[in-house]
């Protein structure tokens, strides 16, 4: 009797591991559901005056209603929610302004012209940063915290953030001083501490910062000291390196780093005069497919394998259009009316 319990319980645990082990298997070889991607393009289009655009795939969201010129600078999706940086004129100026899921608030009041270039959520924090102009005329680099803003330069000379990334608890900017020589220089702040990039000597910008890890990455460009043109430039931690020689002009507008793997976004005039498209990635250029006349990239976004640029593109005759390049096959974004730019580029 002894015998046959044992042997039976013995069958029933064998089968209820061979189930569990079946189970196991028919899970490890289920397919993975695939999430589509969404594109989100920031940007403008002509419709009688510029309107601030946003495009979701394809499909157009105007950002305002073509009363006054106004521009989509920079794009962040977070959650469901997304936010867009910008600008709108009022009767007299321009007004600095971040959309959330289409609905405006405004960020200056516009006593004086104000610029919004670039947004960023971090831990629930909405950050913006972009520059304001002040009694005296000069232009104010700021920091806007949730709508608050935080001057990082004096006033007493000109200064523009471009470029925000939030890394932990630190906050950079990338952007520009004007000098007492007359010449635009290339800035990095740090929780509002500034670092030159370049000596001032020559006109340079800085356009873009990423940070990966211990590793701050900012694009940009500085003029060659013997041409006069602009070099298109990134610099690691400080430390310069050119991606054209300054044979012809070239700038460097957006950065992203990947992995082991950094991608610059720009344009550099090719060798018949006209302006091309480029991707940099680890200092090796590829044009991206478009008119051999009149193209730009402004902004890239790496997701996965897949590398996402936008910008724009314009043949003789024609108006520029929106472009979106996903591993250098580019596509025309809907709800065009005339002319067009993509200026940011969010990956979801």
């Amino acid at each position: 009797m002894t015998q046959k319990f044992l042997t039976i319980t013995a069958l029933l645990i064998t089968s209820l591991l061979f189930t569990q082990c079946s189970k196991s298997n028919d899970e490890t070889l289920a397919p993975v559901p695939v999430v589509p991607k969404i594109v989100y393009t920031a940007g403008v289009q002509y419709i009688g005056r510029d309107v601030a655009t946003v495009w979701k795939d394809s499909v157009p969201t105007a950002l305002t209603d073509g009363t006054f010129n106004a521009s989509a600078n920079s794009v962040f999706v977070s959650g469901t929610d997304v936010y867009v940086a910008g600008q709108e004129q009022n009767s007299s100026n321009e007004v600095a302004k971040i959309w959330k899921n289409g609905v405006a608030t405004s960020l200056t009041d516009g006593t004086n012209p104000a610029y919004l270039y670039s947004v960023y959520v971090a831990g629930g924090d909405v950050y913006a940063t972009g520059f304001e102009g002040n009694s005296s005329g000069m232009y104010v680099a700021k920091v806007w915290k949730n709508g608050i803003a935080t001057s990082i330069s004096d006033g007493t000379i000109n200064n523009t953030g471009r470029s925000l990334f939030v890394s932990g608890t630190d906050v950079y900017v990338a952007g520009t001083q004007f000098n007492a020589s007359g010449m635009w220089s290339a800035k990095l702040w740090k929780n509002g501490i500034a670092t030159a990039l370049t000596d001032g000597s020559r006109n340079a910008e800085a356009l873009s910062v990423f940070v990966l890890g211990t590793d701050v990455y900012v694009a940009g460009y500085e003029a060659h000291p013997v041409t006069g043109r602009s070099v298109a430039k990134l610099w690691k931690n400080g430390v310069a390196s050119v991606l054209t020689d300054g044979s012809n002009y070239a700038e460097a507008n957006s950065v992203f780093a990947s992995g082991t793997d950094v991608y610059v976004a720009g344009s550099e005039v090719n060798a018949g005069g006209n302006r091309q498209a480029n991707l940099w990635k680890n200092g090796t250029a590829t044009v991206l497919p478009g008119s051999t006349y009149l193209s730009s990239a402004s902004s890239v976004f790496v997701s996965g394998t897949d590398v996402f640029v936008t910008g724009s593109d314009r043949i003789i005759g024609s108006d520029s259009k929106i472009k979106v390049w996903k591993n250098g096959s580019t596509s025309n974004l809907s709800g065009i009316a005339t002319s067009s730019h993509g200026n940011s580029i969010y990956v979801k």
